[in-house]
């Protein structure tokens, strides 16, 4: 069973009862999952915490990796429970109320308190992703409101709801929000996804949050509001990451704007140093197909080839028929795209992203310079934060970037980063032993062998845990030997 992988780009899948059962979960860590997201729309917190158990096991278990992606649900605006899906037509009127939770004729339920205050009319409403496209035509301001439909479909149970010219009164992190990064920080997960974000405040909340509950969690930034979008040079700087969130930025701003924007930001955050992932009907058509089609990957290449770390698979592995599958196939294009295009590598090579400390960024900057120029197999990153392996990863080299730390919790945090892959050493002594060590486990794990130019990095002296400010050339040789 290989379950180590040296594809670059990173796979999010979610969670859900399509891969339950562990055996399902291991064959997507084999197929190439390397993030697993947690969906807090949807299922309590026992269920979540199984699925997470579950990863940490397999990660105990075969020495893998696998980070945790906790997904909270922000003020998302449902419709409530339905007995029967509702059937309507263009030139009907329904009414939704804040105030029922069960629907009554035309009167539907939704789960959004202030609706009514926050709309006026003529506000355009889309229900569902836009399948249902509604304008205000009434208000009481109080608990109803009034849509006429302006194209119509069928409207299931708890669709989604969007509001794309209204501001809405609702704050961003939410009291179920509040409630479940408890969860996140009793379990350390690595990676908090922070939905409907507006301002980079929304991020400097939830990262103060954690910090007086002693957590760990790195946050990351949702764009799916055009608020996010006016302040998303803040946004970045504020966060850990980033997540290109198509599903609702796609019906809150118009669609045909979506792939300029996804560039844009995707452009912004590898200059950054910030990890950015591309989620939402990325290979839609696998929840029901073995095959996805062909601009489905296109889609997966193409946010390859923009500088994507991590495209994310939603419904495709939570609800789909094959989620396998689906992995798999995704992890063969990036692959294929990796193998063949060079213009994917050594970028960002002339720029130190905003707010890094100089020194340290110019360190990095060089080493993936010299593994350039030498053809080098690998850069070797002694790491305590992380900080290291990330900075390199912003440069996209060609030659793996292998991280060595003692944090254990770092390990699985860096599985999301473009191009890294993370080992556990804690014998940091000196430079020259350290650098002997690691490369003796690279060699036993078939990683490097005789004749490769391998370049190491790391802070000196070693056991202070400072910034990288050290990069040493060696070549592997026979025996455990290594040429400098």
């Amino acid at each position: 069973m290989k379950l180590f992988h040296l594809r670059r780009t990173k796979i999010v899948a979610t969670l859900g009862p399509a891969c339950a059962d562990k055996k399902t979960l291991l064959s997507m860590v084999e197929a190439g999952l390397d993030v697993a997201r947690l969906n807090f729309s949807h299922s309590d917190h026992e269920v979540h915490r199984k699925s997470l158990q579950m990863v940490r096991e397999i990660n105990q278990k075969y020495n893998t990796n696998i980070a945790i992606l906790q997904d909270l649900q922000g003020p998302k605006i449902r419709i409530g429970d339905l007995k029967e899906p509702l059937k309507i037509k263009a030139g009907q009127t329904i009414t939704l109320r804040s105030d029922i939770t069960e629907p009554d004729g035309k009167t539907l339920p939704i789960q959004y308190d202030t609706f009514a205050q926050d709309v006026e009319v003529g506000d355009p409403i889309l229900i569902d992703d836009g399948k249902v496209e509604c304008v205000v035509a009434e208000t009481n301001k109080k608990n109803r409101v009034t849509l006429k439909i302006i194209s119509g479909d069928v409207i299931n149970s708890r669709k989604g709801v969007n509001l794309p010219q209204t501001k809405i009164s609702a704050p961003t992190i939410t009291e179920k929000d509040f409630k479940d990064m408890d969860f996140a920080i009793e379990n350390n997960v690595e990676w908090v996804a922070l939905s409907f974000v507006r301002t980079a405040d929304d991020i400097r909340l939830l990262k103060e949050l954690i910090r007086l509950k002693n957590g760990t969690s790195n946050v990351i930034a949702k764009i799916e509001k055009p608020e996010a979008l006016v302040n998303i040079d803040e946004i970045i700087h504020a966060s850990d990451g980033i997540m290109v969130a198509r599903g609702d930025l796609g019906v809150e701003i118009p669609m045909e704007e979506v792939p300029a924007w996804q560039k844009r930001i995707i452009k912004k955050c590898n200059a950054a140093g910030k990890p950015v992932i591309v989620a939402t009907q990325v290979m839609e058509s696998m929840i029901e197909n073995a095959r996805p089609t062909r601009a489905e990957a296109n889609d997966v290449a193409n946010a390859l080839v923009d500088g994507a770390d991590a495209v994310m698979l939603s419904g495709e592995t939570s609800v789909g028929k094959y989620p396998v599958q689906v992995v798999s196939s995704m992890s063969r294009i990036l692959l294929s795209v990796e193998k063949e295009d060079d213009s994917i590598y050594y970028r960002n090579m002339n720029s130190i992203p905003t707010g890094a400390e100089p020194l340290s960024s110019s360190v990095i900057t060089t080493a993936c310079t010299l593994a350039r120029d030498t053809s080098a197999k690998a850069i070797l990153g002694m790491t305590h934060s992380g900080y290291t392996a990330i900075k390199l990863s912003r440069c996209r080299p060609k030659a793996q970037i292998y991280a060595f730390t003692s944090n254990r919790p770092v390990l699985n945090m860096l599985n999301l980063i473009w191009g890294v892959r993370a080992f556990f050493y804690d014998g940091f002594v000196s430079t020259d032993d350290t650098i002997q060590d690691v490369h003796e486990i690279l060699k036993e794990k078939d990683l490097v062998s005789a004749g490769d130019v391998l370049i190491n990095t790391g802070s000196m002296p070693m056991h202070e845990h400072g910034l990288t400010n050290m990069i040493k050339i060696s070549r592997v040789r026979e025996k455990g030997h290594v040429r400098n």
